[in-house]
């Protein structure tokens, strides 16, 4: 099993203490010459060290500047150096050596330039590229776009005027967000001891479903104090009506599948515990880039290279799945969870279903309605059995037009219910085809999207196909995406 992710904490930064506030009031409010002591005679024929010593043997009265200076903590404007040299910055050695007087600052406080813009995605000279996904940055940009929705700030570009948009799911998820605060506030007191002292304490809510949140547990690393081991743990609620045999038959199996999958592109699952309340918790490794949805509602949407990496990535986690003989039955962008460093991991298998044993080399067909209505297959609508892969393989389709998009094809699949569904129908016929997927510019990419998003499941590509085609067998995945980190 894969080591929990380690999280750093932050160097301290040392501050140089700030001036007061009077000292700040003061600065601003003398006028130049107040910083400038009286201009000295130049004799003719005296060099500056006699200049200097006549200043020095002459008694002068403190002027008022003085005074005031010395007691806000104004140094003085000029100091006698051990060689008998006075050094000024107004005065007449500055004007004798032909250089300009340096100006005063207008403020205390240094203001540095602009910032360079965050970049979650670049490729470098050698061709390789990397990610670097900051959860913070994007949960800032999504809470300024939900504000700016529901205050109305947003015109003429309304989610509800966007039917197919990502944003439309969105809005009606994060309406509900408060509603729950309170009582994910509450569950957070009631978390088993066997749980705290295993995995430590949780934390933040990270994620949430129709019966679940997805907390972050810290935990002391025990060979490094100044360190913390981050997990993601998830806690299962029983559904309205559900026995409490067949909620322990679903964990269970839902933990078997998950835990027995060993790959760098589908999660870790590390344990599953019940606490004194029979709430079963399962824990899984942390990844700290959020989900595939929330990035590409932030981005709009994703570059060329970075969705092709993120699919690629995508499709391996997939084939790997369908040679163990599970399918996932509901992936979606928000099952997608990704690590800092660009690293896709395919999680939760609710409704993922065994097609085929160890022992068995045919696959079972299974029949039913599950997932999430813009990427369930059409053949999920008809009341015949099908093969469970090609529904995988589908979705992943249309999660890659969703990162290259930002949108959804269609609502949903099923003809005679969907007018941009049935237009695909008639359009991938054409010569011209179906306008949202003609915008894929290679070639190449297109036919293969148009191969795995074919209505008629015996036609459409397999996960191994998918991969061995040319666009994305050339397609490069970064080095995170290769080894899972």
């Amino acid at each position: 099993m894969a080591a929990p992710a380690n999280g750093s904490p932050a160097p301290k930064s040392t501050a140089s203490p700030a001036a007061s506030a009077s000292t700040a009031s003061s600065v601003h409010s003398q006028p130049d010459s107040s910083f400038a002591l009286p201009q000295a005679a130049n004799h003719a024929g005296a060099s500056s060290v006699q200049v200097a010593a006549e200043a020095l043997l002459k008694p002068k009265k403190p002027t008022m500047t003085s005074r005031l200076s010395s007691m806000m903590g104004i140094k003085s404007a000029a100091h006698v150096e051990k060689n008998g040299e006075v050094k000024t910055v107004n005065g007449a050695s500055a004007a004798a050596s032909g250089r300009p007087p340096p100006m005063r600052q207008g403020s205390v406080t240094r203001k540095d330039g602009p910032t360079a813009p965050f970049k979650r995605f670049w490729v470098n000279e050698d061709v390789t590229h990397e990610h670097h996904l900051k959860v913070t940055k994007r949960q800032e940009k999504l809470s300024d776009m939900f504000q700016s929705l529901m205050l109305g700030k947003k015109k003429g570009d309304q989610a509800e005027d966007q039917p197919l948009s990502l944003m439309s799911n969105w809005v009606d998820v994060m309406r509900n967000e408060k509603e729950k605060l309170a009582e994910q506030k509450n569950a957070a007191n009631t978390l088993p001891q066997t749980l705290v002292q295993k995995y430590g304490k949780c934390q933040e809510v990270v994620g949430r479903g129709a019966f679940g949140i997805v907390r972050v547990a810290h935990k002391q690393d025990p060979k490094d104090a100044k360190r913390e081991q981050l997990y993601a743990v998830k806690e299962f609620k029983q559904r309205p009506g559900e026995s409490a045999k067949r909620y322990q038959k679903r964990l269970t199996s839902e933990f078997c599948i998950s835990s027995s999958m060993q790959h760098p592109n589908v999660i870790t699952t590390l344990d599953l515990l019940q606490d004194e309340k029979g709430t079963y918790c399962e824990v899984m490794e942390y990844c700290s880039g959020g989900d595939l949805y929330t990035l590409v509602l932030a981005a709009g949407q994703l570059e060329v290279a970075e969705a092709d990496c993120f699919f690629k990535q995508l499709m391996r986690g997939v084939e790997y799945m369908h040679e163990m003989g599970v399918a996932h039955r509901d992936l979606k962008p928000e099952n997608l969870l990704l690590t800092t460093h660009g690293s896709i991991k395919i999680t939760d298998f609710g409704n993922g279903e065994c097609f085929r044993m160890a022992w068995e080399k045919e696959a079972h067909m299974t029949a039913g309605l599950c997932g999430s209505a813009p990427y369930i297959a059409p053949e999920e609508y008809v009341d015949r059995e099908f093969d469970p892969r090609a529904v995988d393989v589908w979705a992943c389709g249309i999660i890659y037009m969703a990162m290259r998009t930002g949108r959804h094809l269609w609502r949903v699949a099923q003809k005679g219910e969907d007018e941009f569904f049935d237009r695909y129908l008639e359009d991938r016929k054409e010569e011209e085809g179906y306008r949202p997927i003609e915008v894929l510019r290679r070639r190449q990419c297109r036919n293969v999207i148009y191969s795995i998003l074919d209505p008629i499941p015996a036609r459409r590509l397999t996960a191994h196909q998918v991969l061995a085609s040319e666009w994305v067998s050339e397609a490069k995945v970064c080095r995170a995406g290769n080894e899972g980190f």
